[in-house]
């Protein structure tokens, strides 16, 4: 069947529209004679032609919406009800219900297809949303429930007269790592949320990136030197225009999960180089590797690649989160390479001045080690 021209289809609605409040005000014009000649009045000719107007436009009205309830209650015009099944599910949704699925059979009306499209698109992207959202509510409670349980556990274990000194500093010591543990989660928490606000601040300035790196590297000389590891820093001077506080809990999170991951007697190669505006930050160690099917969701919050290896160290699996976070605020980007058993390589990439207004200096303190 030959596809009717959309222009011609609507210049004949408009000749036909016409027509007809032509023929509604000639018939007003009739009637309201008849009725004048009955009442023998002789209204001004102004007063007629309004009269006439208005009187004809009510019948328009009327039959059209007369015509149009007709045919939509027989069915002869399916079109007039095509919103009808659009505006039932987006009020389904509005309740919540986020299955919601229309069957696009619309392809001859382009403006009502991609209504329809769009509607599933939303459905679809809600669900994700809440999905995303009870899973990490479901994650939240159990690493708050993890440590409360061990303090709970051990403060009844201290109770007990008959225990000697040494089980008690131990039992001390456990619920003091259980609690640092919840701070640090709490920080991390409430980090997520200032970093996800809308209008957070940013203070980007000049800063010579390398010394930062390196005066972070010498904090924790400690806890790569008591694991023996072999540090190597190869660095250029780079100077760079970021926040520079919250750029610091970026390498602060890479180079601890590298000490912490990496066994005694390893290595961990940090290396800066800049190039064509960009700067690239390398940190490369012979720990235990991420699995490839981990790869891609190890920036995702409180996903564990191990999660008995991430319990014994204490993670909450919320670092890595805050740091893509943190570098996509600087239009930077930052990606993984690793196989299991060959050690790991996160790669950091940054433009040399901060393009980003959405970031905001924050207290993330303590983050290294989440």
């Amino acid at each position: 069947m030959k596809k009717i021209n959309p222009k011609l289809l609507g210049i004949a609605w408009v000749i036909i529209l016409l027509v007809f409040v032509t023929g509604m005000l000639i018939a007003s014009f009739f009637l309201t004679a008849y009725v004048y000649h009955i009442a023998n009045l002789n209204p001004p000719t102004l007063v007629v032609q309004i009269v006439n107007t208005l009187l004809g436009l009510f019948f328009t009205g009327l039959f059209i919406g007369c015509g149009s309830a007709i045919a939509r209650s027989k069915g002869w015009a399916p079109e007039m009800n095509l919103f009808v099944p659009i505006i039932d599910a987006m009020q389904r949704i509005a309740k919540g219900d986020f299955t919601v699925q229309l069957d696009n059979h619309y392809h001859r009306n382009e403006p009502v297809s991609a209504l329809v499209q769009s509607v599933n698109n939303m459905a679809v992207e809600l669900k994700q949303m809440e999905t995303m959202r009870q899973e990490f509510i479901s994650n939240v409670s159990h690493e708050i429930q993890s440590p409360l349980t061990s303090i709970r556990g051990f403060a009844r274990a201290l109770q007990n007269d008959d225990l000697n000194r040494e089980n008690r500093n131990h039992y001390l010591n456990i619920i003091e790592t259980e609690s640092v543990r919840l701070s640090k989660l709490s920080d991390n928490l409430l980090a997520l949320a200032s970093l996800d606000s809308e209008n957070p601040r940013f203070e980007p300035k000049p800063y010579r990136l390398d010394k930062q790196i390196r005066s972070l590297i010498v904090a924790c000389e400690p806890q790569w030197t008591d694991k023996a590891l072999d540090m190597n820093v190869a660095a250029e001077q780079v100077t760079i225009t970021a926040d520079e506080i919250l750029l610091s809990q970026v390498w602060n999170n890479l180079i601890h999960n590298s000490i912490k991951f990496t066994p005694e007697g390893g290595k961990i190669c940090v290396a800066l180089h800049q190039q064509d505006g960009q700067i690239e930050f390398r940190i490369v160690d012979t720990g235990m590797g991420i699995a490839e099917e981990d790869q891609a969701r190890v920036f995702e919050r409180f996903y564990k690649a191990d999660k008995s290896r991430e319990r014994s160290k204490g993670g909450s699996g919320l670092g890595l989160s805050i740091a893509k976070t943190i570098v996509e605020m600087h239009k930077g980007t930052i990606e993984v390479e690793s196989r299991l058993g060959a050690g790991t390589t996160f790669i950091v990439s940054l433009p040399m001045a901060a393009q980003s207004i959405r970031a905001g200096r924050i207290g993330l303190e303590g983050l290294a080690d989440s």
